[in-house]
């Protein structure tokens, strides 16, 4: 019984993980500014993986990636925003529809643009510390904020549809293979 349990986890995080990998991969490829799937893979992480793991799986991807593309001062910024999208997603993990991982993703978004643009205005010189300074950043900060929302939709709807996608089909497999036993 043991066995047949833990094969069925790893059928049912085997997917997951791939497209979380995929998700890495595409962030180390050249992308248009904030056009990432870093987003959208906490939010599915969120929604898919086991608890345990739905945060911690796309922070440790994101310290992995960071190696390779490097840290700022406003990391820690950009970490907090995957672990509360990572929270959305949970939340959103028994009511997955269109219009739910549309609404997330665009909530996701708004998240990330006003904490790191906080955390940039706040650690970097760039701008005054004032309040005046501080919508001065998220002003600049806009058509960043575009790209954000382009790249968390494009990317939401690519795993969430292409995963449902995949174990629709793969259902309808078993389904065909059991009534033909």
């Amino acid at each position: 019984m043991k066995i047949k349990n833990l094969k069925l986890k790893i059928l049912k995080t085997a997917p997951v993980l791939l497209v979380i990998a995929c998700a890495v991969l595409l962030r180390l490829l050249p992308h248009p500014a904030n056009v990432a799937p870093v987003a959208a893979m906490a939010l599915f992480g969120g929604a898919y993986l086991d608890k345990k793991y739905a945060i911690v799986v796309p922070l440790l991807v994101m310290v992995f990636s960071d190696v390779f593309l490097g840290f700022s001062q406003s990391t820690p910024f950009v970490y907090l925003c995957l672990a509360l999208t990572g929270i959305i997603g949970m939340w959103i993990r028994k009511r997955k529809t269109v219009i739910t991982v549309v609404t997330a993703s665009l909530f996701s978004s708004i998240v990330f643009f006003l904490v790191t643009n906080f955390g940039y205005w706040l650690t970097y010189s760039l701008y005054p510390k004032t309040l005046e300074g501080q919508l001065m950043a998220y002003y600049f900060a806009l058509p960043f904020f575009r790209n954000t929302v382009i790249g968390d939709l494009l990317y939401a709807g690519l795993f969430f549809g292409g995963y449902e996608a995949v174990a629709a089909y793969l259902k309808t497999q078993i389904a065909k293979r059991k009534s033909t036993s």
